[in-house]
């Protein structure tokens, strides 16, 4: 029997794995806020906004009313910017009561709450977490749009639900793996755009491969020891959704957050970097909260502490260095 799945969000992402759901020989519902993108979708099968070049399957069709997207959808996709994720879900919560599986894209965590985005599903969208499930790992837009191989991770409490999303999002050139550590793979999404963004500053400076590198290195046993203190399975770090997504996030010149981070490092202030970006960086918007976290479980995070500083303007982006991110009483060494 066909799944019927909806999209709830036309963005990159949102395209992408309409694609990905759509050769995957799943009935797709695309939501397009905006009449003229579902016009283009529907009539040509291409969003040229978001995926030029991109032919979308015949089985795709876009909608502009949510209800209409969400209504009789076996599982249900959000890919929205994070921070307007509770607005959407308030807006659709008796729609999504129906759904007998909701899942998040978004590699986000809420301003304010700093709640990961399953969170704000759970309590905004009014949904059971026994129906939640996230995708993550190394999902660059345009290369899997491109159908270049790629994996990611299907993740829930419940086994049946994830591997029910796994089954939907399988195609021959993006496989998807299951794990049941829905905590560790949210905030892997999330912590290595802040590492992508100390990256991308490092890029714009001028700095070579050997900074850049340390400063991964540094960063995964940093972003590592937040999510263990928030009760991630360290097995979930070392894969797909943590070390795949921090590799793939940092070195692309496809990443959003790596993007904005070297226009930092170029010297760009806050506000430039956001209006040349015409995309969101999810990053930025992830420091502030992701650092209220840290202290609150007193964990030191002292490369994303930097990146905070140079967001805030208070730190020039060559003084980023990755000597600066170990403690100076912390045993020499990796």
């Amino acid at each position: 029997m066909t799944t019927r799945v909806s999209i709830l969000g036309s963005g990159s992402w949102g395209s992408t794995m309409a694609k990905v759901l759509g050769d995957g020989g799943n009935d797709v519902t695309l939501w397009a806020r905006r009449p003229e993108l579902a016009r283009e979708i529907n009539e040509t099968s291409r969003n040229s906004d978001y995926l030029p070049g991109i032919n979308l399957p015949s089985n795709v069709r876009a909608v502009v009313d949510v209800s209409e997207a969400i209504h009789g959808a076996d599982i249900v996709f959000w890919s929205v910017p994070s921070q307007s994720l509770r607005a959407n879900l308030e807006a659709t919560q008796s729609d999504l009561a129906q759904a007998p599986i909701v899942v998040s894209l978004m590699k986000g965590v809420e301003a304010g709450t700093g709640l990961r985005m399953s969170e704000v599903i759970q309590q905004a969208g009014g949904v059971d977490p026994q129906k939640i499930a996230v995708l993550s790992g190394p999902n660059l837009a345009l290369e899997i749009a491109k159908e270049q191989p790629t994996a990611s991770v299907a993740s829930s409490i419940n086994r049946d639900v994830a591997k029910a999303v796994a089954t939907a999002c399988r195609t021959d050139y993006f496989r998807t793996f299951v794990n049941y550590d829905v905590v560790g793979t949210e905030f892997g999404g999330v912590l290595k755009n802040l590492i992508a963004l100390a990256v991308g500053i490092a890029d714009g400076v001028g700095y070579g491969e050997n900074t850049k590198a340390s400063i991964i290195t540094r960063g995964l046993a940093e972003i590592s020891a937040f999510a263990a203190a928030f009760g991630a399975e360290p097995q979930t770090m070392a894969g797909l959704a943590g070390l795949g997504d921090l590799i793939a996030t940092c070195e692309s010149p496809l990443s959003r957050n790596n993007t904005a981070g070297r226009l930092l490092g170029q010297g760009f202030q806050l506000a430039d970097v956001v209006r040349r970006m015409n995309q969101t960086a999810e990053g930025i918007q992830a420091v502030a909260p992701i650092l209220e976290l840290a202290e609150s479980r007193g964990v030191t995070m002292p490369i994303i502490f930097q990146v905070g500083q140079v967001l805030e303007g208070t730190l020039n982006p060559r003084e980023l260095a990755p000597h600066l991110a170990t403690d100076s009483d912390e045993v020499v060494g990796e």
